[in-house]
């Protein structure tokens, strides 16, 4: 019995000294494969998307491509469907989603996150011409185009909107366009990317909260070598230019914050 404890406490320790090298084996392995794998979902213009060629695209992919590019090796892509997008990281099917992923508390219980890469505000919307609705508080007793089940409409719904429902930001900005709600109070990046669309489009941005949600690269925890090599490539990005250039061609502007 004596002898089959000290044999059980020796490959303790073993199994303790050997973690350490495990934790950080996965970058190794990324730049021997020379890919890293990348799950997202590829349904989420202008994020991650497919395009009339039928080749992923979008903001989100573009990060991915470049990151990889600073770490040295080059971007896999796997899709799949959002409710199962971050449990492919427990079943290893990918190193990291890239996929708008919102930096909260409970997600990191379980997961590592990089640096944040894109911020969000809430913001609220009127059609040119409008100077009635000049800050949130203007929106008592005005007609406020929401999805009745996000936090945009709750924002609305506490200023004293009257909510008119709708199915998500594309139906919103339609009413504010033809008059039939007096704003929408909705998502910063889906304005920024319509405009890209549509810059001549009768619309503007009369208040913005301040605070922002922050989406970052997701990963399994214990691989602190792979979050640091994101984490570099990322400031990499910034500081040669080249997140600009991607914020340009998919918003406009610089979207880091």
């Amino acid at each position: 019995m004596k002898l089959f404890k000290a044999l059980a406490a020796a490959a303790l320790l073993q199994a303790a000294a050997i973690l350490p090298v495990q934790a950080g084996e996965n970058l190794a392995a990324i730049k021997s494969a020379g890919t890293i794998k990348i799950g997202t979902e590829g349904t989420y213009a202008p994020f991650t998307f497919h395009d009339k060629t039928g080749k992923l695209v979008g903001f989100d992919v573009e990060i991915g491509e470049a990151v990889a590019a600073k770490i040295g090796v080059k971007a896999q892509f796997i899709e799949g469907k959002w409710d199962g997008l971050i449990a492919g990281l427990d079943a290893k099917r990918y190193d990291a989603v890239i996929n708008q992923v919102g930096i909260t508390e409970a997600r990191k219980q379980k997961y590592d996150f990089s640096e944040p890469y894109i911020a969000s505000k809430a913001v609220l919307i009127v059609r040119d011409g409008n100077d009635d609705i000049k800050s949130f508080a203007d929106l008592k007793g005005k007609k406020s185009a929401q999805s009745l089940s996000s936090n945009f409409g709750k924002i609305a719904q506490t200023a004293g909107a009257e909510l008119v429902g709708t199915d998500g930001f594309d139906q919103s900005i339609q009413l504010v366009l033809t008059r039939r709600a007096d704003a929408t109070v909705n998502d910063s990046l889906s304005f920024l990317d319509f405009k890209k669309q549509k810059p001549d489009a009768p619309v503007k941005i009369v208040a913005e909260q301040s605070n922002a949600d922050y989406s970052g690269i997701i990963i399994r925890k214990q691989e602190p070598e792979l979050l640091e090599a994101i984490n570099k490539a990322l400031a990499d990005i910034k500081a040669d230019g080249t997140y600009q250039k991607i914020a340009d061609t998919y918003f406009g502007q610089d979207v880091s914050k």
